[in-house]
């Protein structure tokens, strides 16, 4: 069924295309660029390019049922822990085996469980995802409730004016600091990233924390904000992240396994927010962290790592 509604405030300047897969999240790509070329997505009752910018209060028309009938009414009734909250942004404790943004139909993620959060509120169900992690990464992930805020948060990660520290438990035992400046380049095919002179410029910077000889904490943080990209350097150095299946070694992740770490031990600690413009420019300063998740800390203190 057909479905019209009208732009909100917080989507002013989106893309048109943008604005209706943050909206229907579930719906394939193709289904949507096509609706806007064959002009049966409509704005303001005339045909639109997918890149035009939306103003608050035009309507649009879809050829799809209502965002809510879509999602079944909120079929995942979850919540998450929310580390902070004002009007503008959440920064929520992500949990292993989570999406941030589905990839299919009926699938439980981060941005359907936020706006099943701000409904319980009474507040407008509107959230978008400032960055990514991983599944099997969790902790900090900024959430944006505003297309205005979104975009001065974006704008600030691309001009490194926000610091993202993780913390890992990876293998072996690397010198007590380093710098891996190495290009990175995905295969979107398989969803795997190596190093390759024609990839993406990428940096990463680690300090060791405490460690032994078959495993080690550290602390990385990730100067570019590439895909796999901790994952990928690390292995690189020969420090893969433990129970990383994709790019550390079956041997080792099998005995890993027998101890219960089924799971890359890769865990985003704390957000730093550099100088901010706009509506958030009072967010400055601010850090905001992350507890360690129980598999990580259950073994920092097996080996009496300090935890910091």
């Amino acid at each position: 069924m057909a479905h019209k509604l009208t732009v909100s405030s917080s989507d002013y300047g989106r893309r048109l295309d943008k604005v209706l897969r943050s909206i229907w999240p579930g719906l394939p790509l193709s289904v949507v660029m096509k609706g806007i070329r064959t002009g049966s997505v409509r704005l303001d009752g005339k045909k639109a390019s997918c890149d035009v910018r939306v103003s608050a209060g035009q309507e649009i028309y879809v050829p799809w049922e209502s965002p809510r009938e879509a999602a079944g009414e909120y079929s995942f009734r979850r919540t998450l822990p929310v580390l902070f909250r004002d009007s503008r942004i959440w920064a929520v404790n992500k949990p292993e085996n989570l999406l941030v943004q589905p990839d299919r139909k009926d699938q439980d993620n981060v941005l359907d469980r936020v706006k099943y959060m701000l409904h319980l509120e009474g507040l407008e169900e509107r959230a978008y995802a400032v960055h990514r992690l991983d599944r099997n990464t969790t902790g900090v992930l900024l959430v944006a409730l505003s297309g205005v805020s979104l975009r001065i948060l974006q704008d600030a990660f691309r001009e490194r004016k926000i610091r993202k520290t993780y913390l890992a438990v990876v293998a072996g035992l690397p010198p007590k600091e380093g710098e891996i400046r190495e290009p990175l380049l995905k295969d979107p095919s398989s969803n795997t990233v190596r190093i390759d002179p024609a990839g993406k410029e990428a940096l990463t910077r680690y300090r060791l924390l405490a460690g032994g000889n078959d495993a080690s904490l550290v602390e990385i943080d990730l100067v570019t904000g590439r895909s796999h990209q901790a994952r990928v350097h690390m292995a690189s150095i020969g420090c893969p992240v433990l129970g990383d299946i994709r790019y550390g070694s079956e041997e080792n992740n099998g005995k890993w396994r027998k101890r219960g770490i089924r799971r890359p031990l890769l865990h985003s600690y704390r957000i730093f927010f550099g100088e901010l413009g706009g509506e958030i420019q009072d967010l400055s300063g601010m850090r905001i962290t992350a507890p360690l998740p129980a598999d990580m800390e259950s073994l920092c203190v097996s080996r009496g790592w300090r935890i910091p």
